[in-house]
């Protein structure tokens, strides 16, 4: 439903929006003003005189072995396809090597929900993991795998969590959260938990001092009113429990899965700007925001920095759930660091809280 007022910026740049003002914001406000007022947000958070960070990561799929069959997925088999598998830890091991000797720092870690893999095969294989490479930030299991493996082990999610941090996962990636509406939810993945279940489970996760990040995968069949209900699951929760150390949002690839066939359109460059600049605006309890350049490519990843982002995620030295979907960005850490000078910005290599390990400065490079 198209909204007939015309947004009161000033009024609005000072104060926490309400779902109805967020909706308005996004229908109603032209391109380059809205993103004035999330760079302003942004300001707010991450002066200029700070640097764009970015993080040294790599994301391994430990199985694509998976019975949530979401349709927008274009990476998983069901169990007993041939096309299945389950990394053996010679192979995780080797990838991570890669990864330290390359100065990465973060190993972000998710499969499918394998009805094989109970929570003795995680400990077994974080224990192995923090033994060969204690240094290494293991940024594992979405809430839905998490889900997945209470069921499968018979547990509650708290003595789940217990057991996975005691062999030691450090946090936990926002995977799973699609759009935190069920009847999007039903439509997409049916079989995947619903939306109460993500936030229980990043709830307990966040009383048990796991950090984590939250996300949104927009652009198939939600409205723009469901996204913003997305965002304000996560604005509740988040005053609730301040656990979540950041917001990625990423557009839905429609090439190669089952929903591609019934979406008949392309988020558009400035439909991503637009929800991304709204999302900075409306979470205005959240320090974080990520560019997605993984999905929008490079120079749009460097574009959204203007439009409330301030950290260009990770460097993705390994990527294949996206890739598998039709989308391929292949990005150095120099192309990366030089997209960041071109906005006139320092560059930082960052940890996973967030903490800076290196400052690339524009001077000089």
């Amino acid at each position: 439903m198209q909204l007939l007022t015309k947004p009161n910026l000033s009024k609005l740049s000072n104060k926490r929006l309400s779902k109805e003002e967020a909706l308005d914001l996004y229908l109603n406000t032209d391109l380059i003003e809205l993103g004035e007022l999330a760079n302003n947000v942004r300001k707010k958070f991450h002066p200029d005189s700070k640097p764009v960070t970015f993080i040294i990561d790599r994301n391994i799929n430990y199985s694509n072995v998976c019975t949530a069959a979401c349709r927008f997925c274009a990476f998983a088999f069901w169990p007993g396809d041939k096309r299945g598998y389950v990394n053996s830890y010679e192979i995780i091991y080797e990838k991570t090597k890669e990864l330290v000797n390359l100065g990465g720092t973060q190993l972000l870690l998710q499969g499918g929900h394998n009805p094989e893999l109970n929570i003795d095969y995680y400990i077994d294989l974080f224990k192995k993991l923090k033994n060969d490479f204690p240094k290494i930030t293991l940024h594992a299991l979405s809430p839905s795998e998490i889900d997945h493996i209470c069921n499968v082990s018979n547990l509650d999610t708290k003595a789940v969590l217990k057991k996975l941090m005691d062999a030691g996962l450090n946090s936990i990636p926002g995977g799973g959260a699609e759009i935190l509406v069920d009847r999007v939810r039903n439509i997409i993945s049916p079989l995947k938990i619903k939306s109460d279940r993500w936030i229980e489970v990043m709830e307990i996760a966040h009383g048990l001092g796991l950090k984590t990040t939250a996300t949104m995968m927009f652009g198939h069949v939600e409205t723009p009113e469901e996204r913003i209900e997305h965002m304000e699951r996560i604005r509740q929760l988040q005053d609730k429990t301040g656990g979540f150390t950041a917001f990625i949002s990423w557009t839905f690839q429609k090439e190669n899965n089952p929903l591609g066939k019934d979406v008949a359109y392309n988020v558009s460059t400035i439909d991503y700007l637009k929800t991304l600049a709204i999302s900075r605006i409306y979470l205005d309890n959240i320090i974080n925001f990520q560019s997605s350049w993984v999905t929008q490519g490079i120079q749009i990843g460097q574009v959204a920095l203007a439009f409330g982002a301030n950290d260009m995620g990770g460097t993705m030295l390994e990527e294949n759930v996206v890739s598998a979907a039709g989308t391929s960005c292949p990005t150095s850490m120099e192309e990366i660091i030089h997209a960041i000078h071109a906005t006139d910005r320092d560059a930082a290599q960052r940890d996973t809280q967030y903490n800076i390990i290196k400052v690339i400065p524009l001077v000089g490079a």
